[in-house]
């Protein structure tokens, strides 16, 4: 049977919840506890940075990024390929926060298909002479190690020391833990997972010396535009974030927006991307991204069984205990969520729920399914 693949995120068949194999009612009630499990997060993003979103020690907490308020929660569910229910203004281009880091992970996969990396099992420090990579600590760390937050990079970029995400606790109920921000010994490469944007943007720098040139250019052409996304879209990085490459001035992206800056998206192109994943990394019969990439994308890092390359995975049922154990997911703060299933054939976005909420929503939409 042929596979439905849309034109673009404003030309989109939409299928009759029954004949995608669930109950409109069901799907409705999912929709529903999303708004009113909103985010309680400021909907004036800068007001919410300022007033310290991210539990940050004072002095560091400035916001160096662009930001924007965010709007009503929405979304949208997409089964084979159509959409099945939507709900709210899911072409509005919202910040997303850490959602960027996946699409940072795709930039760092289209290197290694074509070549400019030649294994991410290989130390950045073979490709990458900027100064990041000459210490002790961080002249072995490998392009695994920052795709899977293990690699303990230790230094300050764009103003921001390493050790302000140390101790960080994405399980605390605000703040991210009271220790977080307090410097900890350094583990060896490979030996520690701690979710930290520093160390995320540092990969960001890697992957714009290895491309030469700036990452949103690379994500438009080799995914954005081949899967038909809106023209909407921005990635930013920080008013301190530009470097010279090549005698041109570019700016280096951020992986989230925990300074400002980072992805502002919009709910269906997020969903077209989610699309591309569950579909193996083709798109209307032509290849995007490796298979290659995606399985190694999508397989637990050695310490820690719910996360992948800058994928949240979901095999333990860590990310999501409602959801399939085949899911994985690109989350940021709000909640942002991309819920991808490829063997269901399925994916959501979920935009400003509150985070302990998502795995509720998940519930509701298998039960929906089930009761199709």
């Amino acid at each position: 049977m042929t596979q439905y693949f849309p034109a673009s995120s404003t030309s989109w068949d939409r299928i009759d919840p029954r004949d995608a194999g669930f109950d409109a009612d069901g799907l409705k009630a999912a929709s529903d506890f999303a708004v009113a499990n909103e985010s309680q997060m400021d909907r004036d993003v800068r007001k919410a940075l300022d007033n310290d979103l991210f539990g940050e020690p004072e002095g560091l907490r400035d916001v160096i990024g662009i930001t924007r308020p965010r709007e009503d929660p929405h979304g949208l569910i997409v089964r084979g390929g159509k959409i099945v229910h939507e709900w709210g203004d899911t072409q509005r281009p919202d910040i997303t926060f850490s959602i960027a880091k996946s699409y940072l992970s795709l930039c760092a996969g289209l290197a290694l298909d074509e070549g400019l990396i030649p294994s991410f099992d290989r130390p950045v420090a073979e490709l990458v002479d900027d100064g990041g990579f000459d210490s002790d600590q961080n002249r072995e760390i490998t392009w695994a190690q920052l795709l899977q937050q293990t690699s303990e990079w230790e230094g300050t970029l764009w103003s921001k020391p390493d050790w302000i995400d140390h101790n960080r606790d994405l399980d605390a109920s605000a703040g991210e833990g009271t220790m977080k921000g307090k410097a900890r010994d350094m583990q060896a490469p490979g030996t520690f997972w701690e979710y930290n944007d520093v160390r995320v943007n540092r990969l960001a720098l890697a992957l714009l010396r290895v491309w030469k040139r700036p990452l949103p250019e690379v994500l438009k052409e080799k995914i954005m535009a081949p899967i038909g996304a809106s023209s909407d879209w921005e990635w930013h990085g920080y008013e301190n974030s530009w470097v010279e490459i090549d005698g041109k001035r570019i700016q280096s992206v951020s992986g989230g927006s925990h300074w400002g800056g980072g992805m502002f998206i919009s709910s269906r192109d997020q969903a077209l991307t989610g699309l591309m994943m569950a579909r193996g990394g083709t798109w209307s019969g032509k290849r995007l991204v490796s298979k290659a990439y995606i399985e190694a994308a999508t397989t637990p890092c050695p310490i820690n069984d719910d996360y992948g390359y800058l994928w949240w995975l979901n095999g333990a049922g860590g990310s999501a205990p409602s959801a399939p154990r085949s899911s994985y997911f690109a989350k940021g703060k709000g909640s942002n969520v991309i819920w991808i299933d490829p063997e269901l054939d399925l994916v959501a976005v979920v935009r400003w729920i509150e985070r302990d909420a998502f795995d509720g929503f998940c519930g509701k939409v298998m039960e929906a399914f089930r009761e199709a």
